[in-house]
């Protein structure tokens, strides 16, 4: 090859003894390529400054090499209307996209049953990620119709049994429940739980499963008086905790079905002359950056928005490449703060 040749996969072939087909795999981060090899033909690449032609090589697969991710649109004090948790995500799939060859396309969720025509059947992308969902009861149906047009999707959502879709999701019944042991395991025995606990909000009714099973385990009995409705949005974690405050129920400890909650309810809280932790002790759920810049700072059930990025890139470039795919449950970690 000559300087002014450019460089080719049969090139990088050549310089790392294997073939050509194993190369275009390597490079579009295919896992049945070894760690090793594909490190190598990265190297090798590198240093032959190749860039993949991917508009040839989307012809000849008959693919866009895009991803869609979309976005439901939720309540927000901003005009970008879209959850703060989601955003943490983002990065993590944008750089995951990156590193397997595919360009990534944004948008809201339409809340059509379209989504197959626009997106995957128009040639648009390849396949949809679908973050949030509102009220899940009505947006199931949706999920279904996608199912059966065979559009290639993945979710970020509760994980149930029966469902049609492949879903990551976070082991919230796990969270509830280190949230639940660690408040009990500070003395608290009257712990609130701010947060619609339905099927309409299976993430925020597991969490609310796992801080009965703490509870129960304990002798205690979770009291239906204790629980509020909430969305996620500080204020309405606000209005649910007036709403708390209001029921004149004793309670030493609020479990809040997200951070945002929580710090909508620590502002009612101090409105109403209650020192959190002293009073109440405050545990969250999600572990935004806003956490740890409350005052104080936020005791909170963590979710690995970093490798839930990876596991819906990789989930659905196995479904566009026809893999079997299944669902996947990410642990949660309590970070401890000054609010317990």
């Amino acid at each position: 090859m000559s300087v002014q040749d450019k460089p080719t996969s049969f090139d990088i072939a050549a310089l790392a003894g294997v073939s050509q087909p194993t190369v275009s795999r390597a490079l579009r981060g295919d896992r049945t390529v070894s760690e090793a090899t594909r490190k190598r033909i990265e190297a090798i690449a590198r240093q032959l400054n190749y860039t993949v032609d991917k508009n040839a090589s989307s012809l000849r697969r008959g693919q866009s090499k895009t991803l869609a991710l979309l976005f439901f649109e939720d309540p927000t004090p901003d005009d970008s209307l879209i959850n703060p948790f989601f955003l943490s995500m983002l990065g993590s799939i944008t750089r995951t996209c990156a590193l397997r060859g595919y360009d990534l396309l944004t948008s809201f969720q339409q809340l059509s049953n379209d989504w197959h025509v626009d997106y995957e059947d128009s040639r648009k992308a390849d396949g949809i990620i679908l973050l949030g969902y509102g009220d899940y009861e009505n947006y199931r149906a949706r999920l279904d119709h996608l199912a059966k047009q065979g559009t290639h999707f993945v979710r970020w959502g509760s994980v149930r049994a029966g469902q049609s879709d492949s879903t990551i999701g976070c082991d919230n019944l796990r969270g509830g429940q280190d949230a639940g042991e660690h408040l009990l395991g500070l003395g608290r025995r009257s712990i609130a739980f701010l947060g619609e606990a339905s099927s309409h909000y299976p993430e925020f009714e597991d969490r609310y499963r796992g801080l009965a099973a703490a509870l129960k385990a304990a002798g205690l009995r979770p009291d239906p008086g204790l629980q509020v409705d909430a969305i996620t949005t500080e204020a309405a974690g606000y209005d649910a905790a007036i709403r708390l405050i209001g029921r004149g129920i004793a309670f030493d400890a609020i479990f809040a079905a997200s951070d945002l909650i929580a710090i909508g309810a620590m502002r009612a809280l101090e409105e109403h002359g209650l020192n959190v932790p002293r009073d109440v002790a405050v545990v969250g759920f999600d572990d935004l950056p806003a956490a740890s810049l409350a005052h104080p700072p936020l005791t909170t059930v963590a979710q690995d928005y970093r490798r839930a990025g990876e596991l819906l890139v990789d989930t659905l470039l196995a479904r566009i490449r026809g893999e079997d795919t299944a669902t996947a449950l990410l642990p949660p970690r309590l970070v401890v703060r000054g609010t317990t």
